[in-house]
């Protein structure tokens, strides 16, 4: 064999092993990292507390998960995707309620002056998990209602951004889907059971807390600001959700 087509073999040998290498390169979850705290964890969702920290160089990731969830601080922030492209920053108003499908990978940096916010946000690893529906007769779903704007809706969920009236009980209601809330201001409501029990709930500006299905109540506003973005989970079948 001549030494040219030895090189060649070997030449296109290293290529194939590249190009193997390029199609296995596997990136690791976008969760968790430096400036990321878990929040809980259930069959549902993992919630996580997200914070861009400046001059903190991040890895790129692959977000395993659809997610949804609320911007609750805006900070600019650098995304790049693995060719190298950056994304353009565009400026928005908080809340800002967000949904992301699965499969997108990429790296955010915090950029900006000293000073400037670092942005944060509550996000929602969704699992793919189903459950059948839920219903109490006479009782109406908790959603929509007076007051309620309707930020997203998808295949996975429902997203309310909703302001309690201090002193005014919302209408009896059935939560008929599991729910995660992200709380926007700091205050008090006073859940009442159709028996007639209260249960005062504290809150304050991005506590975030799950609520479980098949449950009903009225809630009033006794102290302080009520106002939330509210994440309704669909009780959609395994394989049909976004991807």
């Amino acid at each position: 064999m001549s030494l040219k087509r030895s090189v060649v073999i070997v030449a296109l040998f290293v290529a194939g092993l590249s190009s193997v290498w390029i199609v296995a390169q596997e990136y690791p979850h976008a969760f968790p990292r430096q400036g990321v705290t878990k929040l809980f964890e259930n069959e549902r969702l993992t919630a996580w507390d997200v914070r861009w920290l400046r001059d903190v160089p991040q890895p790129f990731h692959r977000h395993q998960f659809d997610m949804a969830g609320v911007y609750t601080v805006y900070g600019p922030i650098r995304v790049t995707s693995p060719d190298g492209t950056v994304a353009g920053v565009t400026p928005f108003e908080v809340p800002r309620p967000y949904f992301q499908p699965k499969g997108i990978t990429h790296k955010e940096e915090a950029i900006g002056f000293p000073g400037a916010p670092e942005r944060e946000a509550v996000m929602l690893d969704l699992k793919d998990v189903s459950f059948p529906p839920v219903t109490k007769a006479g009782v109406p779903a908790a959603f929509p209602r007076d007051g309620a704007r309707k930020a997203i809706d998808n295949e996975r969920v429902f997203e309310w951004d909703y302001t309690w009236t201090s002193g005014v009980p919302t209408p009896m209601h059935f939560h008929d889907k599991d729910v995660v809330v992200v709380y926007l201001e700091t205050g008090e409501l006073a859940s009442t059971s159709p028996d007639g029990q209260v249960q005062n709930n504290p809150h304050y500006f991005g506590f975030t807390k799950f609520n479980a299905r098949n449950r009903a109540h009225t809630e009033t506003l006794v102290k302080g600001k009520g106002r939330a973005i509210i994440v309704e989970l669909k009780l959609v079948a395994l394989g049909m959700h976004a991807t």
